[in-house]
């Protein structure tokens, strides 16, 4: 008997986290598809427009959601690990810090502190280290995209030392 999946004589309940995602998928799926019947006339003289890849999608995601309410049904999912809170508020952490800094402090220091905080998140907890190195490279990120592929990123006091 494996470690990670319950055994096969015994009758597990629908997996209601499962569920969840389906219904969510779901959701999701509908959304796409009332969004894209707007489009639906678009289609020209050959019936490919700007309709047909949403509604690929919207079908994939609808046909997911069918399935994975399949799969909770029978209990066919293997049991999921605990999941570590810690990692997952450096993440969230990072991402509200980059949404809040972004206009004041320019898109090279939020965005390096994002990095910092996901690295923390993965277990480098050296923010001396990462948080330097995470301005540098969303620097070099800026550079290339707002001066060779001019398209316009929030400048800050760093950026503007360089633009």
């Amino acid at each position: 008997m494996s470690k990670g999946h319950a055994p096969s004589t015994e009758k597990r309940r629908p997996d209601r986290a499962a569920l969840f995602i389906a219904v969510f998928l779901a959701a999701l799926g509908g959304l796409i598809f009332w969004d894209t019947s707007r489009l639906a006339g678009a289609g020209g003289y050959s019936g490919v427009g700007p309709a047909t890849i949403p509604f690929v999608i919207a079908s994939g995601l609808l046909l997911l959601a069918a399935w994975t309410v399949f799969e909770a049904l029978r209990g066919d999912f293997p049991v999921r690990e605990r999941q570590e809170v810690g990692p997952v508020i450096w993440i969230i952490g990072g991402l509200a810090a980059q949404m809040l800094l972004l206009k004041p402090l320019g898109f090279s220091i939020a965005t390096g502190l994002l990095f910092a905080a996901t690295a923390a998140g993965f277990g480098k907890r050296k923010l001396w280290f990462t948080i330097p190195i995470g301005i540098a490279i969303c620097l070099g990120v800026w550079l290339i995209f707002a001066g060779l592929l001019q398209l316009s990123l929030p400048a800050g006091p760093l950026e503007h030392l360089f633009w």
